[in-house]
C-alpha cells in the first residue's frame, strides 16, 4: 500500500488525465532550452503541436468505447487511472493490458517510440522488482513501492535518459568522470547527482525523468556511477537540452508526432530518499535492467508493430496512385513488407503465449529479444521499400499552397495527377511518404528504430549468448557432421 501522501499536480483532478489538465500540469518552473531559447513547452510554436497531439491522445482514453478498454478504477484512490500502469496479476488483466497498448499506438499511428505507455511500463517493472531492491535497502524496494503508486494515481509522462554523453568513446568515466552520471555527494536526506544523460525522448512533455543504467555502464568501476532515482522534470539544477525542432508548419508527421530528443543536465542535483531506489550495486542494477522492461519492451514491439502497419498502407497505396500495383516487382517489395508485419504480429502473439508469474506475484510476457534484433532491419527495409516504390515522386509534389493557386490548378490537375487518383490525394500520400522515409523526421525515425532497443550488436550477440536450445542445435550439428542418425 502506498505511504506517500497524495498530492496532486496543477490541473489534476486526480487519476487519467484529459488533454487540458495534462498541459495545465506542465506548466511549472521546468528548464527546457531549444535552439539557444529557453522556452515554454505550453507555448512555444515549436512544441505546441505535439503538446496538442499528447492531449489529444489522453482525450481519447476516455471516449465513450474506450474508457473499459484504457482505464480501470484504482484499489486505492478509486480514481480511474490508466492501465498503462496496470500490474497485471492474472491472464485477464495481461490481456487487458495489451488491448490499452495497442489503443495507445494505434491512435498514433505507431510514430511515437516513447509514447507514455512505455514508461508506465517500465514503473511496472519497478514494483515488480521492489523486493530485489529491498534485499539491497529495506527503503529501496519501499521507495519503488510508493513510486509505483505516485506514478499510477497521478498518471505520470515519465522520460528515461540511459545513455552517457557521447563525448570520448574510448574513454571510461574513471577516465573523465563527466562522462557518466554519479553521486556527488550523500546524506540521510538524499543524494546529490552531477552529469548527463541521453537520449530523453518526450523529456519536455514529461512530468519526471526515472534514472536506471543500461547494460552498457552499469559495471562501474566506481560503485557512485550506480544510482537509480526519479526527479521531477522541474527540479531546481535540471537542464533539458532538446535538439531542434522538426515542426515546419507544413502540417506533415513532424507537426503532429516530433517528440523532441534531449540530453538531461544534472548540475549537482538533490534528489531526496524518498526518490532513490538503487545505490552502489551494480549486480542489483545488472539483474534488474531485464526486469523493468518486461512490459515496457512488448509495448515497445506493440508499438512498433503499427508503424509497420503504417508504412505498409502507406507503400500500398503510393502503388496504387501511380498504376504500378500489379508489377511484378511491386507486388513482390509489398509482400516483403507484408511479411515483416506478419513476423511481429506473430511474435507478439507467441511472446504473450509464453507469459509467466514473476516473483513477486505478477504476470509478465516471453522475451522480446528475437524481435528487438530484427526491428530496426525492418525498419530500414521498409523504408528503403517506400523509396523504392515512390521513387522521384516522393521529391516532386505540389504543396497545398500550389495547390490552391489558381494559376496553377489546371497544370497540376493535369501533370501531377495519378493513374485514377486526382492531383491533391496524390500529393498528399506522397508527402506523407516523404515524411516517413525521406525527410528528417522519416530519418530519425529510422535511426531510432535501430538504437532504441540498444547496441544492435549487443542485443543479437546476448540473445545468442542466452538462448536456450543453443546446445541442443550445436549436438545435433555435431551429430550430422559425424554422420551420425538421431534416434531421440
Amino acid at each position: 500500500m502506498p505511504t506517500d501522501e497524495i498530492t496532486l499536480l496543477p490541473g489534476s483532478s486526480g487519476g487519467a488525465w484529459r488533454g487540458n489538465e495534462y498541459i495545465a500540469s506542465l506548466k511549472d518552473e521546468r528548464e527546457v532550452w531549444c535552439d539557444g531559447r529557453r522556452v515554454d513547452v505550453t507555448g512555444d510554436p515549436g512544441f505546441r503541436p505535439m503538446l496538442s497531439t499528447l492531449a489529444g491522445l489522453h482525450d481519447a482514453q476516455h471516449l465513450p468505447g474506450r474508457a473499459d478498454e484504457m482505464l480501470h478504477r484504482s484499489d486505492t484512490s478509486g480514481n480511474l487511472v490508466s492501465l498503462s500502469y496496470l500490474a497485471p496479476a492474472d491472464r485477464d488483466g495481461l490481456s487487458r493490458k495489451w488491448a490499452n497498448s495497442h489503443r495507445w499506438a494505434e491512435a498514433s499511428y505507431g510514430q511515437l517510440s516513447r509514447i507514455p505507455d512505455f514508461m508506465s511500463n517500465v514503473v511496472v517493472g519497478l514494483y515488480d522488482y521492489r523486493h530485489e531492491l529491498a534485499e539491497v535497502n529495506p527503503e529501496f524496494g519501499s521507495n519503488a513501492e510508493n513510486y509505483y503508486h505516485y506514478c499510477r494515481e497521478r498518471d505520470l509522462t515519465l522520460t528515461h535518459g540511459l545513455g552517457d554523453p557521447q563525448i570520448d568513446r574510448s574513454s571510461t568515466p574513471a577516465d573523465r568522470p563527466e562522462l557518466g552520471l554519479r553521486v556527488v555527494r550523500r546524506g540521510a536526506d538524499g543524494i546529490v547527482v552531477r552529469g548527463a544523460k541521453q537520449i530523453a525522448t518526450l523529456a519536455p512533455y514529461a512530468h519526471e525523468v526515472l534514472i536506471y543504467l543500461s547494460p552498457a555502464n552499469y559495471l562501474r568501476e566506481d560503485p557512485s556511477y550506480v544510482c537509480w532515482f526519479a526527479a521531477p522534470l522541474a527540479t531546481p539544477g535540471l537542464r533539458v537540452l532538446c535538439r531542434r525542432s522538426y515542426a515546419d508548419g507544413s502540417g506533415g508527421l513532424s507537426a503532429r508526432y516530433d517528440e523532441q530528443d534531449a540530453m538531461l543536465v544534472f548540475d549537482d542535483v538533490f534528489i531526496p530518499m524518498n526518490r532513490v531506489f538503487l545505490l552502489d550495486d551494480s549486480q542489483a542494477a545488472v539483474r534488474g535492467f531485464g526486469e523493468l522492461n518486461k512490459w515496457s519492451l512488448y509495448t515497445g514491439q506493440v508499438r512498433y508493430y503499427h508503424r509497420l502497419r503504417t508504412m505498409l498502407g502507406v507503400a500500398s497505396l503510393l502503388a496504387q496512385a501511380i498504376g504500378v500495383d500489379k508489377f511484378r516487382q511491386v507486388t513482390d517489395l509489398l509482400g516483403e513488407l507484408t511479411s515483416y508485419v506478419e513476423i511481429v504480429r506473430l511474435g507478439l502473439a507467441a511472446i504473450d503465449a509464453e507469459c509467466r508469474p514473476t516473483p513477486s506475484g505478477l504476470l509478465a510476457p516471453g522475451s522480446t529479444g528475437a524481435l528487438d534484433a530484427v526491428a530496426g532491419r525492418f525498419s530500414t527495409r521498409g523504408s528503403e521499400i517506400i523509396r523504392q516504390i515512390g521513387a522521384s515522386g516522393l521529391i516532386m509534389q505540389p504543396s497545398d499552397a500550389d495547390l490552391g493557386t489558381s494559376e496553377l490548378r489546371a497544370v497540376l490537375d493535369t501533370y501531377m495527377c495519378g493513374r485514377e487518383m486526382g492531383a491533391e490525394e496524390k500529393s498528399r500520400i506522397f508527402r506523407l511518404a516523404a515524411d516517413l522515409a525521406v525527410d528528417r523526421f522519416g530519418m530519425r525515425q529510422e535511426l531510432y528504430e535501430t538504437w532504441n532497443r540498444g547496441d544492435p550488436a549487443r542485443v543479437r550477440s546476448m540473445l545468442h549468448a542466452r538462448y536456450p536450445d543453443l546446445q541442443r542445435c550445436e549436438t545435433q550439428a555435431r551429430n550430422l557432421a559425424e554422420g551420425r542418425n538421431d534416434t531421440t
